[in-house]
């Protein structure tokens, strides 16, 4: 089995922008085609801890992916004032023909450019002249930044680029960070309202466990809404965009803002197409230009694996990570006493 640690992860995803999003629209298309499994998500919530969560994503890819796995991530808000990473995960693959796990990958690398992969590849086709003449961020963190980086990648960012963040540093760190890898000016708003105001694209992603946002009337019309974090917007916002998800089944659990939306009215006909539709052209894909768009990405494992299958198979003709050779037992007919 080979082992990848997070240094070695980081240099082969290191300005392999085009390659991860290819990945992941081309698992997005073969889940749409029905050449997945992928069970529900799995949250383990410590008890007294609300913040706190663990979630296990088990999948299957068939097709040329061929690839089955878990990604087991945890998400602990204090990490960062403990001067960590708020997320830590591992990713096992393992293979279709036996079963036996192949890799044993640092996981939240890989789950930060799927996420910002899918993000920026809804984008694409949701914004899809390419220029954005004001970008608001609400959130300032590691996600954050891979959206941004993905988004500098495939976009024109001519214009401004403000953000909204509620930490202690009010984002101050996230624009230090921003200008010293891409040299791009990050203006600090002081509330999400005046980050929001004009802007034409808006990426969300939060901690937050519940709704904050019950308007974006401040947008220009028609923008495109990166709904990363899933729980920022209130139902009614969501009950009047135009709604692109990932995965019906799977964006309408856990309390999503959609699932809040569906409670609310009882049915899920406020969303019109998943983003594997519009990639296979079986939907349009803004039939309403001046319609505020909100794409929600439940964040599916499939991405994960196919993201992390493309990572271990670089690993393996550049001879990078480590070897474990004796991971397996023997046969338990060929044990000794």
């Amino acid at each position: 089995m080979r082992v990848l640690g997070a240094k070695d992860v980081a240099a082969l995803l290191r300005g392999q922008e085009e390659a991860v999003l290819a990945a992941v629209e081309l698992a997005y298309r073969r889940h749409e085609e029905g050449a997945t499994v992928l069970p529900h998500s799995v949250f383990v919530r410590p008890p007294g801890q609300s913040l706190n969560r663990i979630i296990a994503l088990p999948a299957w890819v068939g097709g040329e992916l061929g690839m089955a796995g878990i990604k087991w991530i945890s998400s602990f808000p204090g990490n960062v004032e403990r001067g960590f990473n708020r997320a830590s995960a591992v990713i096992v693959l393992t293979s279709t023909e036996t079963g036996l796990p192949l890799a044993l990958l640092e996981g939240s690398l890989v789950s930060a450019h799927r996420t910002a992969a899918s993000a920026a590849a809804a984008a694409r086709l949701l914004h899809a002249r390419r220029q954005v003449d004001r970008l608001a961020l609400v959130g300032g963190g590691a996600i954050q930044l891979e959206i941004l980086r993905y988004l500098r990648h495939g976009f024109r960012l001519d214009g401004e680029v403000v953000l909204f963040d509620n930490g202690p540093e009010g984002g101050a760190r996230f624009a230090a960070v921003v200008e010293r890898l891409f040299g791009l000016r990050v203006g600090l708003a002081s509330s999400a309202a005046q980050a929001l105001a004009g802007a034409d694209v808006l990426s969300l992603a939060t901690t937050a466990a519940k709704p904050h946002l019950d308007s974006l009337e401040r947008l220009r019309p028609g923008a495109t809404v990166l709904h990363v974090s899933l729980r920022d917007l209130a139902p009614e916002v969501i009950l009047g965009s135009d709604n692109v998800v990932d995965d019906r089944d799977h964006v309408l659990r856990a309390e999503t803002s959609l699932h809040l939306a569906e409670q609310a009215v009882g049915n899920r006909a406020f969303i019109r197409a998943s983003l594997g539709e519009l990639l296979l052209g079986r939907q349009p894909v803004r039939p309403e230009p001046e319609r505020l768009t909100v794409f929600s990405p439940f964040g599916l494992g499939v991405l994960d694996l196919a993201v992390a299958d493309w990572v271990y198979r670089c690993a393996e003709q550049a001879g990078l990570g480590r070897t474990v050779e004796d991971f397996q037992p023997r046969p338990w007919w060929e044990v000794e006493a």
